[in-house]
C-alpha cells in the first residue's frame, strides 16, 4: 500500500475537503451550466466537458443544505466515479497535496448512513481535511439513479 495519498483539496462552506487525484478529470471555471427543470435541488444542471454532457451538483447544498455563493474562486471539479462523470461545484479548488498515511485518521461518523462517503480525516499541522470517496458520495445522493439513466440516454454512440 502506498505511504501517501495524493488528493485535490477544495473548500466547501468554511471547511476543507479532499478527493483522490485519481478521481479528478479536470478543474473548470464555473460557466456554461444549463439548468434542467425538475431535477433534485442539489443539481444545478448539465455542463459540457470535452464534448460530453455531465450533471453538475452543488456540493455546499449536498453538505450544508445551502447554495454555493459563486465568485471568481468558485470552480467545478469534474470527477469520474464508478457510475458516471459528474461536476461538483466548490467554493475554491485549492491545491494538490500528498497526505502521509500516518496523518490519516478514520472517522467515527463513517457508520452514519448519510456520510458514508467520508473516508477519513487528515490531521495536518494547522488544518483538518475531510477525505471523500466520490463514488460513494454520488451513490448516496437521492435521485441520482434517474440522473444516471438520463445521462446515459444522452450519450451518442
Amino acid at each position: 500500500m502506498e505511504e501517501t495519498n495524493k488528493v485535490v483539496v477544495f473548500q466547501v462552506g468554511n471547511e476543507e475537503y479532499a478527493i483522490p487525484v485519481r478521481s479528478v478529470i479536470s478543474i473548470e471555471k464555473i460557466e456554461g451550466i444549463t439548468p434542467i427543470p425538475h431535477l433534485p435541488a442539489y443539481v444545478n444542471g448539465v455542463f459540457k466537458v470535452r464534448g460530453d454532457l455531465i450533471p453538475v451538483i452543488d456540493f455546499e447544498r449536498v453538505l450544508y443544505n445551502q447554495p454555493t455563493l459563486t465568485n471568481e474562486t468558485t470552480k467545478i471539479i469534474v470527477l469520474q466515479t464508478n457510475d458516471l462523470s459528474i461536476g461538483v461545484i466548490v467554493k475554491d479548488a485549492k491545491e494538490i497535496i500528498d497526505i502521509p498515511q500516518e496523518k490519516l485518521k478514520q472517522l467515527g461518523l463513517i457508520a452514519y448512513k448519510k456520510t458514508t462517503y467520508f473516508t477519513g480525516i487528515a490531521n495536518l499541522d494547522s488544518r483538518i481535511i475531510t477525505l471523500i470517496d466520490p463514488s460513494q458520495m454520488v451513490q448516496s445522493l437521492e435521485g441520482i439513479k434517474q440522473i444516471q439513466e438520463f445521462m446515459k440516454s444522452q450519450k451518442v454512440t
